[in-house]
């Protein structure tokens, strides 16, 4: 080590002759032929590569940029490179002309093609060089210009034909490739008349076209969330009506009623067809969200079985948040209803949060009828009550249908009954016809992807996956994606629905993502997939439209509620009350009330500890609402207004 500080020390610019007799020398003579620092260091004056400053102004435009800016900036310049090919036009320029057209890549591309072509410069003809006997004067060349001859057309330039070069510059022994002057300033594109008019999305996906091919011929896809009080008898109702329909192996039926039987719980043996776990059948409830498929003749339809208890009510909002239409069972015992629709009961709760996430069409299923002998006094007595009660949340009575049946017998499920008391008064549909009749909602395919993950999970290799339900537009293997609120990139891999690899996936569908290019704890549930071109909005702080619902304590400034956005769980505050509305009209009644009771709506401002990835209802429905509860209990729900940034 004292060597080389030794050598650091010398200075070599001083003249010395003896280097030849000091190779070899020992450690302890006066001087080595290590190089000094300074000469060691490499020397920018003499060197023909460009200066510190030449790089800086290359990369200065790009150094501004933030990083959300320089992964959208990165995504058009792929899309780009995909329409058009390779192209001449600095990377400078092509940023500069993004940030000014506001990442429209259509736009942009139509710039590129419409930048007037450089023509070639005119071709020095005869050339005459007078020579001079003074050394001092430089030779005088004279520029003689002919008439334009006859040109070929080649990528869109004109490019004089061989007759027309004078012999002096193009001698028969260089090579064809010499005869063509194309200019290398120029950007490679075809230069025929659909110019005007170009083709920008021959290349892209033509979301409309494709989810016509992909999804015109088959079934549609429907959604469906069942919900009810509990011990309504909803698992066990869709276990018996996937029994019918033959979707669940006799072997496994048996093996379900000898366990059940043995526990004591027999009538619990078609709930376990969507009770899995240990725990949901030893307690006897549904904790989680259950999911089965299944066909009828014209549709294909998920159940999600989501759970009664009202201590799992954030996994019926996140069952809910995927669905297009639900089935409300409830109990037709006496006793049993009154104690599931009156004050505290789920019933009227889950009907409050379906109609507010979005669902408008809705079954219902008068279970458990077998018990009060197909009472049709029964039947009407709770048609009446639900009827209106459907009809204040917000459903039409258009949309609301009434099913008698029993799950546990199976009447009037998959097929017309035959109990005679109950044919003596019901001459309706199955339950089965009634779902088959449900409408599909329109999916919003043309509009910027956006996806709500609801579960992330370990896949095969080094990859992760994340599953949710895509709310717009639609996405395919390969493409970029960005992950909000964090704003980090990452790629597609691959895609799957119900384990069934997919090339592209549609809004509506419930996919399975694999990713890549990202780390799997920068990912948590309730962040949002979205198109890095077009990205879902992050903010901390927000105003919504909300209608409050039973509160015991009325709701004032610096009120802590829990949010709930989709799949995520999030505690904020509502640091505003801006004005009190007309239930009906939406009038102004007052500004900055002091506090919100029961059955009012009004206009709030809602503050999150942390930033996250929202919308307003007016751009995107699916993720324009929110609810708010409190110790356990829903107060109120509502639509964003305006995002505060």
């Amino acid at each position: 080590m004292s060597r080389h500080r030794d050598i650091r020390n010398m200075d070599y610019l001083d003249d010395y002759d003896g280097y030849d007799d000091v190779y070899g020398h020992s450690v302890e003579d006066d001087y080595y032929i290590s190089p000094s620092n300074r000469q060691f260091i490499y020397n920018r004056e003499h060197s023909t590569r460009s200066s510190e400053g030449d790089i800086k102004e290359e990369d200065e435009s790009e150094a501004q940029l933030t990083d959300l800016e320089k992964t959208k900036v990165e995504s058009c310049i792929d899309q780009i490179k995909e329409t058009l090919g390779s192209i001449s036009i600095s990377r400078n320029d092509l940023i500069n002309m993004i940030m000014k057209e506001s990442f429209n890549v259509e736009k942009i591309i139509n710039t590129i093609l419409e930048t007037p072509r450089v023509q070639p410069e005119p071709v020095k003809e005869k050339v005459n060089i007078q020579s001079t006997t003074a050394q001092s004067e430089l030779p005088t060349i004279k520029v003689v210009s002919t008439p334009k001859t006859a040109t070929n057309v080649t990528k869109g330039f004109d490019l004089p034909q061989k007759e027309a070069r004078p012999p002096v510059l193009t001698p028969r022994s260089q090579s064809p490739s010499s005869d063509r002057e194309t200019p290398t300033n120029l950007p490679n594109v075809d230069a025929s008349e659909d110019l005007k008019t170009p083709k920008i999305r021959e290349n892209k996906l033509d979301v409309q076209q494709v989810y016509q091919k992909e999804r015109g011929d088959g079934k549609e896809h429907l959604y469906m969330v069942v919900i009810g009080h509990v011990d309504a008898g909803k698992s066990t109702l869709m276990g018996r009506l996937l029994c019918d329909l033959g979707q669940v192996n006799q072997r496994i039926m048996h093996k379900y009623e000898q366990e059940s039987r043995k526990l004591g719980k027999q009538s619990f043996m078609y709930a376990w067809v969507l009770d899995e776990t240990g725990e949901e059948r030893n307690r006897g409830i549904t904790m989680d969200v259950g999911r089965f498929q299944f066909e009828t003749d014209t549709k294909i339809v998920t159940i999600l079985d989501a759970p009664g208890h009202k201590d799992f009510i954030p996994n019926m909002i996140s069952g809910a948040g995927q669905a297009d239409v639900a089935l409300l069972v409830v109990d037709a015992t006496r006793g049993e209803f009154e104690t599931g629709f009156d004050a505290g009961g789920q019933t009227r709760e889950h009907g409050l949060l379906v109609r507010s996430l979005g669902v408008s069409q809705v079954a219902v299923a008068v279970n458990k009828l077998d018990t009060v002998a197909w009472s049709q006094e029964r039947f009407n007595e709770i048609v009446a009550k639900l009827k209106a009660f459907l009809k204040q949340v917000g459903f039409k009575d258009t949309d609301v249908t009434f099913v008698p049946c029993s799950g546990l017998t199976g009447q009037n499920l998959v097929s017309k009954p035959t109990e005679t008391e109950l044919i003596s008064w019901y001459d309706g549909s199955c339950l089965l016809d009634v779902i088959d009749k449900f409408r599909s909602p329109e999916r919003p395919v043309n509009k910027p992807f956006r996806l709500s993950i609801d579960d992330i999970f370990k896949g095969t290799g080094t990859a992760f996956c994340v599953s949710g339900r895509i709310e717009t537009g639609c996405l395919t293997v390969g493409d970029k994606i960005l992950v909000c609120p964090n704003r980090e990139s990452a790629i597609v891999k691959s895609l799957a629905i119900d384990e069934a690899p997919q090339a592209v996936v549609f809004a509506g569908d419930q996919a399975t993502a694999t990713l890549s290019g990202i780390e799997m704890q920068n990912v948590s549930v309730g962040n949002v997939l979205c198109d890095p071109t077009s990205p879902v909005q992050v903010a901390s702080q927000f105003q919504a439209r909300i209608v409050v619902f039973n509160v015991t304590v009325p709701i004032t400034k610096g009120f802590p509620v829990v949010l709930h956005h989709q799949s995520l769980v999030e505690p904020v505050v509502v640091s505003k009350l801006i004005s009190q509305l007309n239930k009906s009209t939406g009038e102004v009644l007052k500004k900055h009330p002091r506090f919100l009771g029961n059955n009012t709506s009004a206009i709030v401002e809602i503050k999150v500890s942390r930033p996250i990835a929202l919308e307003l209802y007016s751009e995107c429905k699916e993720l324009g609402r929110v609810m708010l509860r409190v110790g356990g209990v829903t107060i109120a729900a509502g639509l964003i207004t305006k995002i505060i940034l």
